[in-house]
């Protein structure tokens, strides 16, 4: 800044001695923020708001404590671990999974439109890897509500 002609410079307030304090607090609020927004149920996939487990009025008598859960929205789109994978790579993590743990069950949340071809691909992984059981996801008829018209 040109500052001579009209001896500006002489008016000015000094500049001060040391900001060195304020970089720590900007790096450590960066830090902060990554920590906080760089979680795995931040940035990972999610499930779309459209994603529907089916209904069965035995969802609860059926029911049993399960190892392993993953979620499936289609053909070619599985959730595991906060993890988006295909059908191959479905069948690769089963198999890691199951490797070492007999007798792990599994819990599948099946989207309601899924196919029966598609769910059964997923037993037979399942059954491949070495789980011992399989179990859908279901929810009981009485917890669905049916919206009413005013």
């Amino acid at each position: 800044m040109i500052t001579r002609p009209l001896d500006l410079s002489a008016r000015l307030r000094p500049p001060p001695r040391s900001f060195d304090f304020l970089f720590y607090v900007n790096a450590g609020l960066i830090a902060l923020m990554f920590v906080l927004f760089g979680s795995r149920f931040v940035l990972s996939p999610g499930l779309g708001v459209d994603f529907k487990v089916p209904v069965s009025d035995a969802a609860v008598a059926g029911a049993m404590p399960t190892d392993v859960v993953i979620a499936v929205k289609g053909a070619d789109l599985a959730f595991v671990e906060g993890a988006k994978v295909d059908s191959a790579g479905l069948s690769r993590w089963l198999v890691e999974r199951a490797k070492g743990h007999p007798g792990l069950r599994l819990l599948v949340q099946a989207d309601a439109t899924l196919s029966t071809k598609d769910l059964t691909d997923i037993y037979e992984m399942a059954r491949v890897a070495g789980f011992a059981a399989v179990q859908i996801a279901a929810e009981p008829t009485a917890a669905v509500t049916q919206p009413t018209e005013k």
